[in-house]
């Protein structure tokens, strides 16, 4: 739905000739919470103790299947919800693909399990009602930056079946995605070039060894693990490429179908890098294996 506040500033707004609607940027959708009556472990009640999606509709979804959980970094402290969140919906709106941007709860306030909880309630609210947004339950994926990649990567080699016992429909459906595009991803906690923020915010100041370790994703790849898309770039020094790398190589080892970028230039965040002459021929990267792996429409 569209927010009452956003229809009437824009009605003031166009009344007053300051814009045209043409030029009227697009509405948010409003956050659908991912548990109406109150997410399990919230601390209180603000919007920051509740996951929600933002779901974003093309009008020819049906004609492609695919829908995308989006996860936002931020260090696991806050989310970069435009150019790691908006910006990317319209891009997978533009090619047909659903997408469904998550707020997920953040440290220090909460600690891991609470956000791959939220993200693997995000993939099964998806699963459960890919029908009703014109996509297959078997082309929801998951696309993650930074520390938004760690958890994206946690959901990809974290994941089950679901819980065939209980009355909630939603958790029923399996948390597993059936594909992952990792960012610049955090996916190593126990190497040297972890990230700090992002380790300290999901854990705490004094996490266990083996909590560390587990989370540790490139050593929780299997053969279940789901095919997977990276991009990096060599100058990264926020979140070094060898957190990619090592991912990848993992994947490599169990015989998952993988796909590696590593640009030699550009830093850290760079959402699409729409203004970077270099960078920017990345999206069309992953375009490219997204149609090679049947989750786009193939080109006439």
């Amino acid at each position: 739905m569209i927010s009452i506040r956003w229809m009437v500033a824009f009605a003031l707004l166009t009344a007053a000739g300051t814009i045209s609607p043409a030029q009227a940027p697009k509405p948010e959708p409003d956050w659908t919470l991912l548990w109406p009556h109150g997410a399990p472990g919230a601390l209180g009640d603000s919007a920051a103790d509740q996951p929600a999606l933002r779901i974003y509709l093309p009008p020819d979804a049906g004609n492609v299947g695919t829908g995308v959980v989006v996860c936002p970094g931020g260090g696991y402290g806050t989310l970069a919800l435009d150019h790691e969140g908006r910006q990317i919906a319209e891009w997978l709106n533009e090619r047909g693909i659903a997408a469904f941007v998550l707020r997920y709860r953040l440290g220090p306030r909460y600690h891991h399990p609470v956000p791959l909880q939220d993200a693997q309630r995000a993939l099964r609210y998806a699963r459960y009602n890919a029908g009703k947004f014109g996509v297959s339950a078997q082309k929801i994926g998951i696309w993650g930056f930074s520390a938004g990649g760690h958890l994206a990567s946690t959901a990809g080699t974290h994941f089950d079946a679901g819980n065939p016992n209980t009355e909630d429909q939603i958790d029923r459906q399996s948390s597993r995605p059936d594909f992952m595009i990792l960012a610049y991803p955090v996916i190593s906690l126990t190497a040297e070039y972890t990230h700090g923020g992002s380790l300290s915010n999901l854990l705490g100041p004094d996490p266990s060894p083996e909590l560390v370790e587990f989370l540790s994703n490139e050593k929780q790849v299997t053969g279940d693990t789901p095919p997977t898309f990276l991009f990096h770039t060599d100058e990264d020094k926020v979140v070094p490429a060898e957190n990619s790398i090592l991912f990848y190589l993992a994947l490599r080892r169990a015989k998952i179908p993988a796909e590696l970028h590593v640009f030699q230039r550009g830093d850290h965040g760079v959402g699409l890098a729409p203004g970077d002459p270099i960078l920017s021929v990345w999206p069309l990267l992953l375009q490219a294996w997204m149609r090679t792996n049947g989750l786009l429409a193939a080109q006439p």
